[in-house]
C-alpha cells in the first residue's frame, strides 16, 4: 500500500529539518543555523503506533520573497502540501508569532488539508511560558509544544497527526492481485506501455519527458491474473530536477515502487542501457522488489542475426549486480511480446513469494558444502549449522554459523547460485542474514 504523506512545512530557520530527523530517527537533512539551508524536499519513513508514513521536509516558506531561490522553495513547499494527507505546521517559540507566520497560516487554511501546529524550541520541561498561547490567535486550532533537539513533545503531536492520516484500504492487500509499478527514465515509453495494456488512452502519452506527473493506477485482469499497473513519472538524476512539481513526482515513483510487488524496469531500445537505468534498477533490487527489464521500442532497431543476442550480452554486463532479473523485448507500439511480458511479471511475483522448506535448503546446503569447503582463515574454518527461510518478499534465508567473519561474500554468492539453480529462483533478490550460534551478533 501506498504510504500516506506527511509535510512539514513552515518559514525559514524555525527548526524544520531538526524536527524532520528526530522524527525519522536518522540525520538525513541537513541541519544549519542559516535561513534557507533545505533547498528542495527531503523525504523518509516514519513509524509512530506502528503506523507508518511519509514524511516530507521542505524548504521555508517566505511568501512575500521575491528572491529567486526563496520563490523556488516556495513553490516546491505549495506541492508539497497539495500531495500531503496532513501537515505539522513549525512555528518557533523564540521569535513569536510573526507576520510570515500568519500568511503561511492562510495559505494552509486555504488549502483545506488537517494542519497540525508544532511549537518548537519549547526546550524546557514543565508548563510553556505565557507567550506560548499567542499561537492560538493562528487560527490553526491547538497548538503543540515541541522540543525537536530533546524530543519533547513530539508524541503528543505525533498522536494528533495519526488522527488525520487515512486507514489502510483492504483492497489493496487482496492476496490475488498483483502490483506492478513501471519505472524508468523519462521517455522511454512507460505511458504507452500501460495505454497498450490497457486498449485504451488511460495515460498521457507524449515525447515530451515529463508528461507524466502523479503515479496512477490501471486495474487490468486477463488469463494471466489480476494486476493493478503503476504507471510512473519519468526519474531523472538529480542535477536533472529542476522543476518542483517533477520533484514530487520522483517521490511519488520512488514510492509507486515501495507499495508494488514487482517492478517492470523499462529501457529504451534506441538508446541503450545508461547509468541512470542502473540507478531506477538498484532502487527497486535495494527494496527486494521482483524484478523484469523491458526493453521497448524494438520494433525501431534495426535487425541483423544477432541483434538481440547482442543486446542481451550488453544487459548481463550492465545488469551484473541484479544478474538474476529476465529480459522482455517489447513494442508498446504494435503490442509485440506484451503477452510474454504479462508471463514474465507473473512468474517473478510467484518466485518473490516462494516459500522453501527447512529440510530441502539444509539438503542443498549439505551438498553445496560437499562440493566446495567452506572458507577458513588462521586455522579456523567456517562452520555452517543449518538454514532457513523467514520471510517472503523477497526471499530471506538466515544461516547459522561458528563465525560470521569468515563467511566471505565470494562464498554467499557461492550458496545463492546454487539455491537459485536448485528452486528456480529468477527474477527476485535473495537477501542472506547471517547468525552466530554461540554469541549475539549479526552481520
Amino acid at each position: 500500500m501506498s504510504l500516506p504523506v506527511v509535510a512539514i512545512v513552515g518559514r525559514p530557520n524555525v527548526g524544520k529539518s531538526t524536527l524532520f530527523n528526530k522524527l525519522i530517527g536518522q540525520r538525513l537533512s541537513i541541519v544549519e543555523d542559516t535561513p534557507g539551508v533545505t533547498r528542495d524536499r527531503i523525504y523518509g519513513k516514519c513509524e509512530w503506533l506502528s503506523k507508518e508514513f511519509m514524511l516530507v521536509d521542505t524548504g521555508g516558506i517566505e511568501p512575500d520573497s521575491n528572491d529567486v531561490i526563496l520563490e523556488q522553495m516556495r513553490r516546491q513547499a505549495e506541492v508539497a502540501i497539495t500531495s500531503a494527507d496532513a501537515i505539522i505546521f513549525v512555528t518557533d517559540m523564540r521569535t513569536g508569532v510573526t507576520a510570515s507566520d500568519y500568511e503561511v497560516a492562510q495559505m494552509l487554511q486555504k488549502s483545506g488539508k488537517p494542519v497540525v501546529l508544532c511549537v518548537n524550541k519549547c526546550d524546557a520541561l514543565g508548563e510553556p511560558p505565557a507567550e506560548f498561547y499567542e499561537f492560538y490567535n493562528l487560527g490553526l486550532g491547538e497548538p503543540y509544544a515541541v522540543s525537536s533537539v530533546h524530543g519533547h513533545g513530539t508524541g503528543d503531536m505525533l498522536d494528533e497527526v495519526l488522527k488525520y492520516l487515512p486507514e489502510e484500504n483492504e483492497d489493496d492487500e487482496q492476496d490475488d492481485v498483483i502490483k506492478v509499478a513501471v519505472i524508468g527514465k523519462p521517455n522511454v515509453g512507460k505511458s504507452s506501455i500501460i495505454n497498450k495494456i490497457c486498449g485504451e488512452e488511460r495515460v498521457i502519452v507524449s515525447n515530451i519527458a515529463g508528461t507524466t506527473r502523479d503515479a496512477t493506477d490501471s486495474v487490468i485482469e486477463n488469463e494471466n491474473g489480476k494486476f493493478i499497473f503503476i504507471d510512473t513519472a519519468g526519474i531523472r538524476r538529480k542535477s536533472k530536477v529542476l522543476d518542483s512539481i517533477e520533484k514530487y513526482s520522483v517521490l511519488r515513483a520512488y514510492m509507486a515502487v515501495d507499495r508494488a510487488d514487482v517492478a517492470v524496469i523499462v529501457i529504451d531500445a534506441t538508446v541503450g542501457f545508461t547509468e541512470q537505468d542502473s540507478k531506477v534498477a538498484g532502487y527497486a533490487h535495494e527494496k527486494g522488489k521482483a524484478c523484469v527489464v523491458a526493453v521497448n521500442k524494438w520494433d525501431a532497431i534495426e535487425k541483423e542475426t544477432n541483434t538481440m543476442n547482442e543486446f542481451i550480452k550488453d544487459l548481463d554486463n550492465n545488469f551484473s549486480f541484479m544478474s538474476y532479473v529476465p529480459y522482455v523485448f517489447i513494442s508498446a507500439k504494435t503490442g509485440q511480446r506484451m503477452n510474454t511480458l504479462f508471463e514474465k511479471i507473473k512468474y517473478v511475483a510467484e518466485q518473490n513469494s516462494v516459500r522453501i522448506p527447512t529440510g530441502r535448503l539444509n539438503e542443498v546446503l549439505s551438498y553445496a558444502t560437499s562440493r566446495v569447503q567452506p572458507p577458513s582463515d588462521k586455522g579456523r574454518r567456517l562452520k555452517i549449522y543449518y538454514m532457513t527461510q523467514v520471510s517472503t518478499k523477497p526471499p530471506t534465508f538466515v544461516f547459522f554459523v561458528n563465525r560470521a567473519e569468515l563467511f566471505h561474500f565470494s562464498y554467499q554468492r557461492y550458496l545463492e547460485n546454487q539455491i537459485r539453480e536448485v528452486f528456480s529462483l529468477d527474477g527476485t533478490p535473495i537477501v542472506f542474514k547471517i547468525r552466530e550460534r554461540d554469541r549475539n551478533d549479526v552481520k
